[in-house]
């Protein structure tokens, strides 16, 4: 298995043969309903969009993981896998094939790769975006990616995971709560799920934040404190921290 971070929740998953570009923010600025003032992300550097790309996958509708000027400039005969919200987003750029996910629904991808949707972030009160598990058909070796950390209490029965791709930092913005939660809730999924391997996603790692709402967000938490729980319950897995736009392979136990 390979990865590749390219920040935020941004990742190429190369699992088996098949390359998936999930939730992809490759291209321009990540700002919110068109309000940079409130929000908005710039990126140091811009990486190459990856080539021979076998499928897409969308978690959320909301623009840091179904990023409009990415889906803009990806070729539309790109298969896409995306929450019902995401969905909403990605066929109005003319992608020729879609699948939509609702909890509990799985797609397999030529017969190498399973995805299956479960419960995942709550975006206002009355909805629920995906988290999802890619499974490679051929060794077992498996991906939990939860890009909040608001883990669902289903996901125990999918245990053991290979590699855990959620937040271990927490971020919260008063008064409204947690926007990403980490520490206590990635030990909780660590508990339940016993990955080899977990690797934080939501940071940051080459890309500079303003607007109105970073005079609000809080951060708590480090990659340090996080390895000490996971020590303390005696927990095997391991913490890598990845570095944007490099590859890096994992030796997993199959």
């Amino acid at each position: 298995m390979r990865l590749t971070w390219f920040d935020s929740n941004s990742w190429l998953i190369e699992i088996g043969s098949k390359r998936i570009l999930l939730d992809p923010w490759l291209v321009g600025e990540l700002v919110f309903s068109n309000l940079p003032w409130l929000f908005r992300g710039k990126k140091n550097n811009t990486p190459s969009i990856p080539e021979n790309i076998d499928l897409i996958l969308l978690s959320q509708g909301l623009e840091d993981h179904a990023h409009p000027p990415t889906l803009e400039k990806l070729p539309r005969d790109i298969p896409v896998v995306a929450s019902p919200n995401a969905t909403k987003v990605v066929e109005k750029f003319g992608y020729t094939s879609i699948k939509t996910l609702q909890h509990g629904e799985s797609f397999n991808l030529d017969n190498q790769i399973e995805i299956k949707a479960i419960p995942g972030d709550p975006i206002g009160p009355f909805l629920i975006e995906n988290d999802y598990i890619l499974k490679d058909l051929n060794t077992n070796q498996s991906i939990y990616y939860a890009p909040h950390g608001f883990h669902h209490a289903s996901i125990q029965e999918y245990a053991p995971i290979s590699v855990a791709l959620t937040p271990i930092i927490d971020l919260n913005l008063p008064p409204l709560g947690p926007v990403i939660q980490g520490q206590k809730n990635a030990l909780q999924a660590c508990e339940w799920l016993k990955p080899q391997v977990i690797i934080p996603t939501a940071a940051g790692g080459d890309v500079v934040f303003d607007g109105l709402l970073m005079n609000f967000i809080r951060e708590s938490g480090t990659v340090e404190k996080f390895r000490e729980m996971l020590g303390e319950r005696h927990l095997s897995t391991k913490v890598l921290e990845p570095k944007p736009f490099t590859p890096f392979e994992l030796e997993l136990i199959n």
